[in-house]
């Protein structure tokens, strides 16, 4: 039986701001929902007052509001949990396995996906923090902030008050990264040795952050896992100024007063704001949410260069192998002939099957060649990119790697967008489409062990894999985690040059309908 323990004295500990109670469980410290600032919609975070007495962390903090239903979907892939929003959505979540402020153990902050639109740190099961701190000995933090148009719609035109309107989300996650340095010492962690983590949008977070002057210092790796969002991917095709008017005529006809985009209630701004969106979709002017490049968030590293500070942060960045390509092509891939196989691949590429085979055999030696099909081309091409100008611009190391296991789910699915969380939170149980058979555990084991020792060390080297060296701008020494991992040089390079001439275009639908006619439409949660 696991040890619990949670009473009127402890576990209690001392933050800045005044005293929260959390609960010891199977050896961990838990805290879950504790505030890290305050703000008010369109407005930079604010430091919290300090309180008298102890307050609670043992419910999760309130997740930002989305501007659509979400519908569950693929479940068996991305299992989630949903949890109760609210604006005020500025709390995270600590695990660790001691309180003594000696202790000094190295911290992980997860930025969680979704875009910068969606989301929460709750939102897949396997964002548990658990295992990272009961297996990884450190200390484990997970991160809500502001997103869609609470977190990202630019009204800097409209005033010095707004300046920073479009990157408040990205503000906040700075501001959780000021409580860390100031507090994680009483969680047995060390402010020192901070690295930040995430996947997806995430993985963007990370890469926003970094180009964040006012995080300098707060945070000392970082890892970005199917994160590289370049080409304009989240992007707008409409300026913050006219967006910000298009919502105010939705909810106050007539008006020009902007303040007013302040005081509505959140159901009724969330339903100016999607109003304006599909009114400007039909006029084909597309609404994304993401940072917007300032003083105070310098753009897009591809564009602009990384940070000074950046430039000495070891990182870690990958992909997994299928990324979105996630849906049953119709066929069991491990009982098809080599004919078979190769009649599949020119279903679509017809005279440049050969080519593809050729290219996709030098990359993944001795994998069933149907997988060509499932490359990804939405993140890979971006992420070498990343890579090579990360490695020429820093002085420290930048680490390559690519989650590769192809698993046994509807016939045989490449590893699929958000699949190697499980594994780099030693949560893959949790996760049922992920296993495979005399595979998963010592693929966990690897996966695990490189992103603690990064976080240790920023030398993601270990026992358990083979020699992983740093890239450099003309070589990518990527780590191929699979059924069997190993270093590859440049090993995708020539695959992705052809495929992005062969390759058919592919944007993924996140659109989904109920099963009865009566049902309101949603959006796929996949991430």
């Amino acid at each position: 039986m696991s040890k619990f323990l949670c009473n009127l004295t402890e576990p209690v500990v001392q933050t800045q701001w005044g005293k929260i109670r959390g609960f010891l469980y199977d050896g961990i410290y838990t805290f879950h929902g504790i505030r890290y600032a305050k703000a008010k919609r369109f407005l930079p975070p604010q430091p919290l007052k300090p309180w008298e007495g102890v307050k609670d962390a043992l419910s999760y903090g309130f997740v930002c509001p989305t501007l659509s239903q979400p519908r569950p979907t693929g479940e068996v892939l991305t299992p989630h949990r949903f949890w109760p929003s609210s604006e005020n959505c500025q709390y995270l979540n600590v695990w660790s396995s001691s309180l003594d402020p000696k202790a000094k153990k190295p911290v992980m902050v997860w930025f969680h996906g979704g875009g910068f639109s969606d989301g929460s740190s709750i939102e897949q099961c396997s964002y548990d923090g658990a295992n990272l701190a009961r297996l990884g000995d450190v200390v484990s933090v997970t991160v809500n902030h502001r997103l869609n148009v609470f977190g990202f719609l630019d009204l800097s035109s409209f005033g010095e008050k707004y300046v920073n309107s479009g990157n408040a989300g990205i503000a906040d996650l700075v501001a959780a990264l000021q409580w860390v340095h100031e507090n994680i010492d009483q969680f047995g962690g060390d402010p020192d040795n901070v690295t930040i983590f995430g996947q997806s949008g995430g993985g963007g977070k990370v890469t926003s952050v970094g180009q964040s002057p006012s995080a300098d210092g707060l945070y000392h790796r970082a890892i970005i896992m199917s994160g590289v969002m370049s080409g304009g991917m989240l992007s707008s095709q409409i300026s913050g100024h006219d967006l910000g008017l298009a919502i105010l005529e939705e909810l106050v006809p007539g008006s020009d007063d902007i303040s007013l985009l302040e005081q509505a209630p959140t159901s009724k701004f969330i339903e100016a704001v999607n109003k304006a969106t599909e009114k400007l979709a039909k006029e084909g002017k597309r609404v994304g949410w993401a940072p917007v490049a300032n003083d105070w968030y310098l753009g897009d590293p591809l564009e602009v260069g990384f940070t000074p500070y950046h430039r000495t942060v070891p990182t870690m960045v990958g992909t997994v192998l299928g990324e979105f390509f996630m849906v049953a092509q119709g066929e069991d891939k491990e009982s098809l002939s080599p004919e078979q196989r190769r009649a599949v691949l020119e279903k679509t590429y017809g005279e440049n099957t050969d080519r593809l085979i050729a290219e996709f055999e030098k990359a993944y030696p001795g994998k069933n060649i149907v997988y060509a099909n499932y490359v990804d081309t939405m993140f890979r091409p971006g992420t070498l990119n990343y890579l090579r100008r990360k490695a020429a611009e820093s002085t420290a190391p930048t680490y390559s790697y690519l989650f590769a296991p192809c698993f046994p789910y509807a016939g045989g699915t490449a590893a699929t967008h958000c699949s190697d969380i499980g594994y780099a939170f030693h949560n893959a149980d949790l996760v049922p489409a992920t296993q495979i058979e005399g595979v998963t555990p010592r693929l966990e084991e690897q996966y695990f062990t490189a992103y603690v020792q990064f976080a240790k060390t920023g030398n993601p080297n270990n026992p358990t894999i083979p020699e992983w060296h740093p890239s450099t701008e003309q070589d990518l020494y990527t780590m191929v985690f699979d059924e069997k991992t190993e270093e590859r040089v440049n090993h995708d390079d020539a695959l992705q040059a052809l495929l992005k001439e062969i390759k058919p275009p592919f944007r993924f639908d996140f659109s989904a309908f109920g099963d009865d006619e009566d049902e309101e439409p949603g959006k796929a949660w996949v991430y």
